[in-house]
């Protein structure tokens, strides 16, 4: 198996002749490089893990370039539909589901989203790019007011080829009532939301067990409310908790062996 990052939280897997697309997202800071439609419409399907505007607005344009069928909470199929979305390719999932695409298995977890703290709200009200760039900071708001989202909609997916298993957070919460899977070969962890990253991550880095961990989410996407993250830490911070595993800070647009 293996694994290419587009940016965001925007991740291509392939095994063998089979590719799934998980949370695709035209980003909207033009100074990061494009993502290649082409490349990513090759998916037999897209996996959204919750129904945000960073993971899903844009789905309707993969959908239209080629991907056969989508995955989304409901809640997502009945909002994207009220954008005039044509969803007769969309197919409502839920924790506890399994799914097969072709040599793919993907096994559905209920997630929790990150919850912002202090310092990053303050962050983005107290920035001069907020009001710098207010119409953009206006539609953004907007966007996220009608992408919002049920507690139960987002999802952890746990997806295997047989061989290899790469666990992917939509975001960075997860919930005491959930038995999550230990021991993958990778965990994608968002690295974005809060002001000390690097610490909130270690009650993750030890339910989960990872072999590698690999850090999505970092990029400046949206701004004015994100920004790009330092990842010095992140590595520190694997090595750390889990001195056997690899720390991996993905490039754009290059394969990953998993």
């Amino acid at each position: 198996m293996k694994l290419k990052w587009y940016g965001t939280a925007t991740l291509l897997l392939e095994s063998g002749n089979t590719r799934i697309l998980i949370d695709p997202y035209f980003r909207r800071n033009k100074k990061l490089p494009p993502l290649p439609l082409e490349e990513a419409a090759t998916a037999d399907a897209v996996f959204i893990t919750h129904p945000h505007i960073d993971h899903f607005s844009d789905i309707a344009k993969f959908l239209e370039a080629g991907i056969p069928k989508c995955f989304v909470s409901q809640g997502g199929i009945d909002r994207i539909a009220k954008h005039g979305v044509n969803t007769n390719k969309m197919t409502a999932y839920r924790a506890g589901d399994e799914i097969t695409v072709g040599n793919f298995t993907v096994k559905v977890h209920q997630g929790k989203h990150c919850v912002f703290d202090a310092g990053t709200l303050a962050r983005i009200a107290l920035s001069p790019r907020t009001y710098l760039m207010l119409p953009r900071s206006i539609r953004l708001l907007h966007g996220m007011r009608e992408y919002k989202m049920q507690d139960d909609e987002i999802y952890t997916l746990e997806i295997s080829d047989g061989q290899k298993t790469v666990t992917v957070l939509g975001s960075a919460g997860m919930t005491d009532e959930v038995q999550y899977p230990a021991g993958a070969d990778m965990l994608v962890f968002p690295y974005q939301g809060r002001t000390k990253m690097h610490k909130y991550m270690v009650p993750f880095l030890q339910r989960f067990a990872p072999k590698a961990v690999l850090a999505d989410h970092f990029d400046n996407a949206f701004p004015p409310f994100s920004h790009t993250v330092s990842t010095k830490k992140f590595e520190r911070t694997v090595k750390s908790v889990l001195p056997e595993a690899q720390a991996i800070v993905p490039q754009e647009n290059k394969w990953i062996q998993v």
